[in-house]
């Protein structure tokens, strides 16, 4: 089943495999009076329906190839399609307090990975003096936590970073944040899909689902 989630300003975005994208807008046609025109620009493809409904795809992985930019009567997915299959290597970041999973996939399954947690105690409501101590030693697991995550990705991902054909990151903002602020991860991080993937705590069954998410596309609609 597709992923739904809601978007900002309205609409929704799904998640479709490049395989099924087709069929895809095919239906969105059919439920939409037909297709009316493609736009296309390097970074994004807009689909127009018949009674005005949008669909758009903001491009991954780089831009479109030369001279598909343009607005095309009906369906033209071709440059997209060209685009989305190429196999792609890609290294695989998924952090939540606690918890990380790092690897390396080619074309949606994972060859190489390093998944592992720390204890990250909640927060503590109550007040008085314990609840200070209490805080600190939480920052102190935090920081464990989030050295072992960055440990990881330089263990599995700098070695091999000049193979790479893309970054995808996953789970909680602040946490990735953190791994962006390490100077060892600074440049490839730099190089990150602007999607981030939401994930459950990350475990090696969540990289490999992430491993196949990270060739969909999010088409919003509007």
């Amino acid at each position: 089943m597709s992923r739904v989630r809601e978007v900002a300003g309205g609409g929704r975005a799904v998640e479709v495999e490049p395989e099924r994208l087709a069929g895809w807008f095919e239906r969105f046609g059919a439920r939409h009076g037909g297709i009316a025109s493609t736009d296309l620009t390097p970074r994004r493809v807009r689909v127009t329906a018949g009674d005005g409904a949008m669909a758009m795809v903001e491009v991954p992985f780089g831009e479109l190839g030369a001279g598909s930019a343009g607005e095309h009567g009906g369906l033209v997915l071709d440059a997209l399609h060209a685009h989305l299959a190429v196999p792609r290597r890609m290294g695989l970041v998924l952090v939540r307090l606690g918890g990380y999973s790092v690897g390396v996939a080619l074309d949606g399954v994972v060859e190489t990975s390093s998944t592992g947690a720390r204890p990250v105690h909640g927060r503590n409501r109550k007040g008085g003096s314990s609840s200070g101590r209490f805080a600190r030693r939480r920052e102190g697991q935090v920081r464990v936590a989030l050295d072992a995550a960055a440990a990881a990705v330089a263990r599995v991902l700098l070695p091999v970073a000049g193979t790479l054909d893309a970054v995808v990151l996953g789970g909680d903002t602040t946490a990735l944040d953190d791994l962006r602020a390490d100077r060892r991860l600074a440049a490839l991080l730099a190089r990150a899909e602007p999607r981030v993937l939401d994930v459950p705590e990350p475990r090696r069954a969540v990289l490999d689902e992430a491993a196949v998410r990270a060739r969909c596309v999010e088409v919003v609609l509007r």
